[in-house]
This record gives C-alpha cells, sequence and structure tokens, in this order.
C-alpha cells in the first residue's frame, strides 16, 4: 500500500505541476514588445518511485526593448514573467510549493551590462528569499565579468550555484494557497545596457554550451516543486527551448534572439588635411587638395586664401576634392579646406598650409635623414630631404669624397638612392642638391654612417621589394617585400621616401605585404626596410618608383598637409 502512495505522490511532480512557468511577457512598452512563441520541454527528476518524466508546453517570452539606439547609448531592456499558475492538488497528493525558482537571460553581445534592478510592486505571492537580479559566470557564482543574467533569490537554486540543492526549500518560494490552484506573479527585470559601436543587441535566454544541453542544471529555467502524500517528495526540474524533449531534440527557435536592438553608428568625426606645394612661382597653376579622413563620399570642400574664398566649394569623392589655382601676389598665403559633412561624417576645418609665392628661384636646403649605423656588405639606403619639398632635380651622395650614387627627389623632397658600406668606421656621407627650374641647389653637412661587421654567427638578408609602378588615387594596393632566406625572422618597415607606411609588418616565409591606399598625386620613392630578430642581419630593398597620376600636389612631410595624409593604409 505504501509504495502505491509513493507512486502516486511522484506523478503530479512534473513540469505539468507548475503551468506556465516557461512563460515571460506582458510588459509595459517603450516602443513595442517583441513577443517570440515557441516550445519548452521540461525534464522532471521525482526523488520518489516515480522516474524521470518529460513534460512539453507551449511558452511566450516578450521583451521590451527599443528597435534602435545610437551608438554609445544607454537604454533600458525590460523583461516581465507573467502570472504563473500550479494545482494544489493531483491525484490525492498535495503540492506544498514550488521553490528555487530561476531564469538565467544570456548578457548580450555589442552592449555593455551596466546592471539590472527589481521592478518594485510587480511580483505577488512570493515568500523566501527576496527576488533579485546576479550577474553570474558559467559556474553560476557571482562575477562583474560573468555572461549570465540572473533571476532568482540570492542564488538560491538547485544546481549551478554555491547554494544548489534539490530535497531542501530555498530561493524564491511561491507557497500553495487555499482553493483549486495557487497564482503567483515573478516580478518584472529591468536591464541597464549600453550599446556599443555597431551591430546589433539580441536578448537571448541561456542556451549556449551546457545550458543548451538536455536535463542540466545550467538550462535557463530550473526550479524545485515539492509534494506530500505519506512522504515528502522533491521534484528538481530543468527546462529548455525544445518541441518535444530528450538529448536528440534540437534546440527551437526559442533558443535564438527574443528581441534585437540594432545600432545605428555616431556620425564619425572628421580630419581634413591641405596638400599643396610648400612654395610655387608667381603666376604658375598649382593644384590644390584636401584629404578628408575617413574617407567620405559626399559634402563639398571650401578652400581659403585666408579669409578670402577660392573659387566655389568642390566635390568631395572618396574623400579627396582637389582645385587649380594661380597665385598673383608674392609672400606667404595661408591655405584652408572648410569640409561642410555630409551624411554620416562631421564636418571639420584643416590646419593652415602656407604656401610661399615667390618670383625667384626658391632657396632650398637639403640634409641627410639615414641612415646613421650600418653594416659591412649589407644593403642600405641613403636618405635625403630637400625642404621646402619641391619636385624635381636630384641629390647626389658622395662617400667619403669617392664614391657616388644619385636618388630621384620625388614630390614629398625625399631623395633615395642604395649604397652597400665595404669597410668599417665612421663614413661621411655629402647629400648635394641639383636644383631644378625655378629652385635653387643645396648642399647638406657632412652625415656620419657608423660601419660595423655584422655579429658572426648572423645570417646575412637581402630584401627586394616588388615594383609598384602607377597606383590610381584612392585605389587599393598591396606593397610586397621579400626577404632572403625565407627562414629570417623579422619584420619588414614599408616607407614613402621618409614617411613610414603604417607599423612594422612581420615576416612570414620570407614575405611580408601591406594593403594600403594613396590619396595624392605625385612621384615617389617606396622602399622596404627589413628590421632582423637576432640571429639575421638588417637589409633595405632598392627603391620603387610610386606614380600617383594627376595634378602634382606635394606636402611638406612634418606639416600641415604632410604625406601623413597622402596615405592610408
Amino acid at each position: 500500500m505504501q509504495n502505491k502512495r509513493i507512486r502516486r505522490l511522484a506523478t503530479p511532480i512534473t513540469a505539468g505541476a507548475v503551468v506556465g512557468i516557461t512563460m515571460l511577457g506582458g510588459v509595459p512598452a517603450q516602443a513595442a514588445p517583441i513577443t517570440t512563441t515557441f516550445k519548452a520541454a521540461c525534464l522532471v527528476t521525482p526523488s520518489a518511485v516515480a522516474g524521470p518524466t518529460t513534460e512539453a508546453q507551449d511558452s511566450s517570452v516578450s521583451i521590451d526593448a527599443p528597435a534602435t539606439v545610437n551608438a554609445g547609448e544607454e537604454y533600458d531592456v525590460t523583461i516581465a514573467p507573467p502570472p504563473i499558475s500550479y494545482p494544489n492538488s493531483v491525484s490525492g497528493a498535495s503540492v506544498q510549493n514550488v521553490s528555487r525558482i530561476k531564469i538565467d537571460v544570456a548578457v548580450p553581445q555589442n552592449a555593455e551590462f551596466l546592471g539590472a534592478t527589481i521592478v518594485p510592486g510587480t511580483g505577488s505571492g512570493l515568500s523566501g528569499v527576496t527576488p533579485n537580479v546576479l550577474r553570474v559566470n558559467e559556474n553560476g557564482n557571482v562575477d562583474p565579468n560573468g555572461t549570465i543574467i540572473r533571476l532568482s533569490g540570492n542564488n538560491s537554486v538547485i544546481g549551478n550555484g554555491p547554494g544548489a540543492s534539490k530535497n531542501s526549500e530555498g530561493g524564491i518560494v511561491a507557497k500553495a494557497v487555499s482553493g483549486e490552484k495557487t497564482t503567483f506573479q515573478l516580478p518584472q527585470v529591468k536591464a541597464r545596457l549600453k550599446a556599443g559601436p555597431s551591430g546589433n543587441v539580441d536578448i537571448k535566454l541561456r542556451t549556449a554550451g551546457e545550458a543548451g544541453a538536455w536535463g542540466n542544471d545550467k538550462n535557463f529555467l530550473t526550479f524545485l516543486p515539492k509534494a506530500t502524500l505519506v512522504i515528502t517528495a522533491w521534484a528538481p526540474t530543468q527546462c529548455t527551448p525544445r518541441n518535444t524533449g530528450g538529448a536528440a531534440d534540437p534546440l527551437n527557435s526559442g533558443a535564438g534572439p527574443l528581441a534585437t536592438t540594432t545600432i545605428t553608428e555616431a556620425d564619425k568625426q572628421t580630419t581634413t588635411t591641405v596638400v599643396a606645394p610648400g612654395s610655387v612661382k608667381n603666376g604658375s597653376e598649382v593644384t590644390l587638395t584636401a584629404n578628408v579622413n575617413p574617407a567620405a563620399n559626399g559634402g563639398t570642400v571650401q578652400f581659403s586664401d585666408g579669409a578670402t574664398p577660392l573659387g566655389g566649394p568642390v566635390t568631395v569623392a572618396n574623400g579627396t576634392a582637389s582645385m587649380t589655382h594661380t597665385f598673383t601676389t608674392d609672400g606667404d598665403h595661408a591655405i584652408t579646406a572648410a569640409f561642410s559633412g555630409t551624411t554620416g561624417f562631421v564636418a571639420s576645418t584643416s590646419a593652415v598650409k602656407t604656401i610661399n609665392v615667390s618670383t625667384d628661384d626658391t632657396v632650398t636646403t637639403v640634409a641627410m635623414t639615414s641612415p646613421d649605423t650600418a653594416f659591412v656588405d649589407q644593403d642600405v639606403n641613403l636618405h635625403a630631404q630637400v625642404t621646402p619639398a619641391v619636385q624635381g632635380g636630384t641629390v647626389e651622395f658622395t662617400v667619403d669624397g669617392g664614391d657616388k650614387v644619385t636618388g630621384t627627389v620625388g614630390t614629398d623632397g625625399v631623395a633615395v638612392a642604395p649604397y652597400k658600406f665595404t669597410t668599417t668606421g665612421t663614413h661621411r656621407v655629402l647629400a648635394r642638391y641639383s636644383g631644378t627650374t625655378g629652385v635653387a641647389g643645396s648642399v647638406a653637412p657632412l652625415f656620419p654612417v657608423s660601419v660595423t661587421h655584422a655579429p658572426p654567427a648572423a645570417v646575412q638578408t637581402s630584401t627586394t621589394l616588388a615594383p609598384v609602378g602607377t597606383v590610381e588615387k584612392g585605389q587599393p594596393v598591396t606593397l610586397t617585400a621579400t626577404v632572403d632566406p625565407a627562414a629570417a625572422n623579422g619584420k619588414v618597415q614599408f616607407k614613402l621616401g621618409d614617411t613610414a607606411l603604417g607599423a612594422p609588418v612581420t615576416v612570414v616565409n620570407g614575405v611580408a605585404t601591406l594593403p594600403t591606399t594613396f590619396a595624392a598625386s605625385g612621384t615617389y620613392s617606396v622602399t622596404a626596410e627589413f628590421i632582423a630578430s637576432a640571429g639575421f642581419v638588417d637589409s633595405a630593398s632598392a627603391p620603387q618608383t610610386l606614380t600617383v597620376p594627376g595634378a602634382t600636389d606635394p606636402g611638406t612631410p612634418g606639416g600641415a598637409g604632410s604625406l601623413e595624409s597622402l596615405f592610408q593604409s
């Protein structure tokens, strides 16, 4: 007789004894709540004679969240469980209560979780531990960096928590009241989020990893019914979004996004720079170029000489706007470019680019800029900078009054020539600029280069830069450097004249590549310098010529309109 009573007692302790426990909804709308309907299946494991039971019920979840937010904006998401009912008596057994109720929601991606609170006055029929919201990790421990938002009675649960139990009351308790059934209301939860820079913010139940497995304490919904007939029986229950239940039954739509908030990217801040010659001849036509970074399509640029507009606004395409102008007065001209802004891009005004207009030959200076050290019999490049940066002419490098090598002066005023020192010691290099039409030549002070032997065990290397040739403005191009031997460890620094193109690139199987674009026309020298790791020797490629078609628009390195604005990597 007693065994029969035990079996009768086990029968009602199923998910069916807690009707609607998997249903969330009824949220007062910020906009329009999103409701997802799906099946929720629960594994119930009574402590009495009866074995595990599977129950599946229709469920629906309503989430109140804004459809769109701005990047970086703080906003609220509200989740409210509906009234939940369970029968007070089934087959003669009395259901005493349901306790240790917890609901887990995944901390959303693309947003910062700022915290969550219980909405006062929204729960009823509850006793035990006051419901609260905690941020926990995969082990159910409170963790400020955890990936789970948990509604529970201070983390008193059936499992996956430090105070877990499957055979004692705890946490949130919904006690049976007189009548045929008991109805209680879990409180509403309001979560505060801060949108990331882009993408979507999805609100999802906890179903990732073990939380999506069948019959696991990490399941998004777990609780503990208690009933008595002759003895007390406990029925720990674990629920997941499944149609029928069982490990072979896959998760359904309830495991997907229940509400999605789209992040609207904030308008991008822009920087506008002017690229133009540092000096020009009176009466000569010159090209003024404005580069808008990041590259906008649309909007206009107004060029000005001081307070005087130069022509009308020029349309921006692929981050660039250009015009031609003829200066008719000598002296320094303060050129600026004002970008109007456009959809997704904020307006900006460049720093002043000073252009010296003269009728005499432009006075120049030339200075060696590198290298200051080298190894015997290892390829290096001799660099010199002509100031102001006026394209044309050559720089002749003379080593110790003997060997001579020549480099062509590019639009940036930089000349590069390959050389190999054959003896150790301090060698002195003289750089002589030839000048060009309207531009006077100049001579640099002697530049010392300290030449030593490479470490005896170090492996000599050579670096080759693939030809660059002609590249259209704004068109993607990949620079490729090959280091021999292919096993050499180190990085390659690509350079445009004296200006580094991005950060050094790691050599993999003897090759280093750099995707980039160039935004101003002219002719330049591109080199690749191998920075060796221990056991290998530095080397440099011979310069390759880069031509960007269009009217010449040189800049003065280091100043407004410099080469830093000419390329993007």
